[in-house]
């Protein structure tokens, strides 16, 4: 059932329903109140209010998305990427890496020993299909050779 988003106290009110579900960035906001019918005046009323009234926060969003990929074992490649895609700035992405505090190169040690029980690839087949993986989580290529070398051990 979908309700008509006409109003200002409506576009609140689900923008509300939104950010009480998760922290949302303003872009991706924006979009999905655009997809329920809201006009783009009563979504910037309504969102600078919630920015105002720090409801809306970006750097909260950052953080807490970082966070949250981080510990589901995602690198810092695959976070920027998704959150460029969420229409948020480059800088801003940059400073909650970097912000998060997490050392992502034991974070490439732990998703590579949760996934390969921390054997080292036999041949170039299982080396590639563990560098794929770990390429698909986000890593840094460097960091995955000289994981998979041996040379990244502790």
């Amino acid at each position: 059932m979908s309700m008509m988003l006409d109003t200002p106290v409506a576009v609140r009110r689900a923008a509300m329903d939104f950010l009480a579900r998760r922290e949302h960035g303003r872009t991706e906001l924006e979009r999905k109140l655009r997809q329920r019918g809201a006009s783009p005046e009563l979504i910037d009323e309504a969102l600078n209010r919630l920015a105002e009234e720090g409801l809306l926060s970006e750097n909260r969003f950052l953080d807490s998305f970082v966070s949250s990929r981080a510990r589901a074992g995602y690198g810092p490649l695959r976070i920027r990427e998704e959150l460029a895609q969420r229409g948020l700035s480059r800088s801003d992405i940059e400073q909650a890496l970097q912000d998060a505090g997490v050392d992502w190169t034991d974070q490439l040690r732990e998703v590579w020993r949760r996934k390969f029980a921390g054997n080292q690839p036999t041949d170039m087949r299982e080396r590639a299909k563990q560098g794929r993986f770990l390429s698909y989580r986000g890593f840094a290529p460097e960091q995955i050779n000289r994981l998979l070398r041996g040379a990244d051990l502790e």
